[in-house]
């Protein structure tokens, strides 16, 4: 493909996106040029498709063909971020935001809007769109969407990820063609420094120094690798952009190529992600057709191709040395470093290695230039930061956000409060190599340095919230339990140290814990930390020690009154019934599993402690609210 075939593309489908990024006016008349009167995108991403948005979709196809309609542009998206109200539907050029989309919705949607002359269905919208005197907002202006940034996020739920032609009309290869056509490698690498770009991928390594080191290492042959095994529980922000936006990723490694002198890349993507690996195969179909990555990308001489490698889930290929291995056929396991892989990485080559989020803010540094980047965040983090909000918040999603924005903004406003008038109580950052950030710290900043100031870190992006029924003794063994079976038992201190740091939290859960105890804790966080052979075991002590520092009196109740407050705890958990509460309406002693309840009718039941299993079923059929947990 020539640079004029690439612009002629991007000319042909502009339109078609910028209906889709405009304002209702200016979509108005964009969509006149487009020669569809309308275009209907529905979220194709793994959280939407497991609520049955292929069958919206199928309907929708459907629904248009009975009613005659053939002016309307179908599109499967990525992500729009609001995972809890999927399926997603947004009509153009109204910007109309349908949510949790049924196939009857969508008949009622393509009878009563989709006509010629038709209005928008209020009452399937999502609610955040309608204000108090009934005017509908664009979703872009409601409490979830409207303090977000999206910079890696941008084509997610804007374009079809399937289709290479909306991608370039988004902008996707167009920083390859400067760089190739305007750039020397010492440029670009001088480009990513200004911008303050760090990595993405957990510890916040500057970009440019990674780039600018693996240029200068000697060697005939030097790889580009994608680090796409996102492995912490709840995480799903490289998902979604592989989802949402694939072609991003192939330009930014062909870009990284050019600047360090490599003509391999990898994508090491675990297999757990179909969807992603569906459409990244797609993708390179594509981009090979095109001639965007194989040899003599755009004419300019230079070759650059990308090859897929799919994980098996082992969390430790996350670190880059044990990814590395994997790729090469190998067990999973770290090395000692030095050498770095920009040294001797795979197959004992320089190798550069950026996570998916990396990747994704390579062109628009490129378009819009790093001093563009380096103004938005903070002075030390630049830029924004993806995060999967999830856990006890109204507006479980993916969120993009400037450094810099505070914790209260995002759990209040954008995340939309805790549900059911819960207090807020801790956000775990950072997933298992992450810390638990009180309430006491909710207006602190969230970028790299503030967070590891207060026991935290920015790690993938993984933002768990908890209320005041999370039990944060049981939080770090969670974090432990997961990274004591993903150790992979190279080195001493985390083979053996995650399985005592598990037992020691196990002991406390059940009330058999001493306050000895929790100095045997603390000594063995440390050991780990300065010892373990990777970050896997260095960081796996850190949501235990920041549960103890800010939580403390959570395990000595445990320890000392035999007591879980928030009523996680099972072996600690007491059922009981209010006497003056009970009806004797015998529905709880009918229900119980081991026949632990006794009572007559109308009168007062009792349970037997020694019998009851605590499961809680009791609880949940008394409509009387007699029993109670403590």
């Amino acid at each position: 493909m020539t640079i004029q075939q690439l612009d002629a593309i991007r000319q042909a489908k502009k339109e078609l996106i910028e209906v889709r990024r405009a304002v209702k006016e200016q979509g108005e008349k964009l969509a006149k040029k487009t020669g569809y009167r309308k275009q209907v995108l529905v979220c194709g991403g793994t959280g939407c498709t497991s609520s049955n948005s292929i069958k919206v979709i199928e309907q929708l196809e459907k629904s248009l063909k009975e009613n005659g309609i053939d002016d309307i542009l179908i599109v499967k998206t990525g992500c729009f971020g609001l995972c809890a109200l999927g399926p997603i539907m947004i009509v153009y050029p109204e910007g109309a935001f349908y949510s949790q989309m049924t196939p009857d919705h969508v008949k009622t949607v393509v009878e009563k809007h989709l006509v010629k002359g038709g209005e928008i269905v209020k009452e399937l919208l999502y609610q955040g769109t309608i204000t108090q005197n009934g005017d509908i907002i664009p979703f872009a202006e409601t409490a979830f969407y409207k303090k977000q940034m999206r910079i890696a996020l941008r084509n997610c739920g804007v374009i079809a990820p399937e289709d290479i032609d909306e991608a370039i009309a988004a902008g996707d290869y167009a920083a390859l063609e400067k760089v190739l056509t305007t750039m020397t490698p010492d440029d670009v690498i001088n480009e990513m420094l200004a911008s303050g770009l760090r990595g993405r991928g957990g510890a916040g390594f500057p970009t440019g120094r990674k780039w600018m080191f693996t240029k200068a290492s000697e060697s005939d042959v030097k790889y580009v690798c994608c680090n796409a095994d996102e492995g912490d529980p709840g995480a799903f922000m490289d998902r979604s952009i592989l989802e949402g936006d694939p072609h991003c990723v192939f330009e930014a490694m062909a870009i990284a190529g050019y600047t360090i002198g490599a003509k391999q890349g990898y994508i090491y993507v675990r297999a757990e992600y179909p969807v992603a690996v569906n459409r990244l195969n797609i993708a390179l179909k594509q981009a090979r057709e095109y001639g965007l990555l194989g040899k003599n990308i755009l004419g300019t001489g230079f070759d650059f191709d990308i090859e897929l490698r799919l994980g098996a889930g082992a969390f430790v290929c996350g670190e880059e040395t044990a990814l590395l291995r994997s790729i090469e056929g190998h067990r999973g396991e770290p090395r000692p470093r030095p050498p770095f892989p920009a040294v001797k990485g795979l197959f004992g080559k320089p190798t550069l290695l950026n996570n998916v989020e990396t990747w994704a803010n390579i062109n628009p540094i490129i378009m819009n230039g790093a001093a563009w980047f380096a103004n938005i965040g903070t002075k030390t983090s630049s830029g924004t930061k993806v995060f999967a909000l999830g856990g006890k918040i109204t507006n479980v999603g993916l969120v993009e956000v400037p450094m810099g924005t505070t914790l209260r903004e995002i759990v209040e406003e954008i995340g939309g409060g805790i549900p059911d008038g819960k207090k807020f109580k801790a956000a775990q950052t950072g997933g298992p190599s992450g810390g638990c950030i009180p309430a006491e710290c909710i207006d602190v900043p969230i970028d790299y340095d503030s967070l590891i100031a207060i026991g935290s870190m920015m790690g993938s992006g993984g933002m768990i919230i908890l209320d005041e029924d999370s039990c944060m003794v049981d939080i770090s063994k969670f974090y432990l339990e997961f990274t004591a079976e993903e150790s992979c038992g190279k080195c001493t201190p985390c083979r053996i140290g995650t399985r005592r740091l598990l037992q020691l939290l196990t002991k406390i859960t059940k009330g058999q814990g001493t306050n000895e105890d929790l100095d045997k804790i603390e000594e063995l966080c440390n050991h780990m930390k300065s010892s373990s052979l990777c970050a896997l075991g260095q960081s796996a002590p850190n949501p235990v020690l920041s549960t103890l520092h800010y939580f403390r009196d959570e395990y000595v109740d445990h320890i000392e009154k035999k007591e879980c407050k928030a009523g996680v705890c099972k072996a600690l958990l007491s059922y009981s019934i209010e006497a003056d509460k009970c009806k004797g309406c015998t529905l709880c002693m009918r229900n119980c599993p081991v026949g632990a309840i006794t009572g007559t009718v109308k009168q007062p039941h009792v349970i037997d402690k020694d019998k009851c299993i605590k499961c809680g079923v009791c609880m949940s059929k008394c409509k009387f609210g007699a029993i109670v947990k403590k």
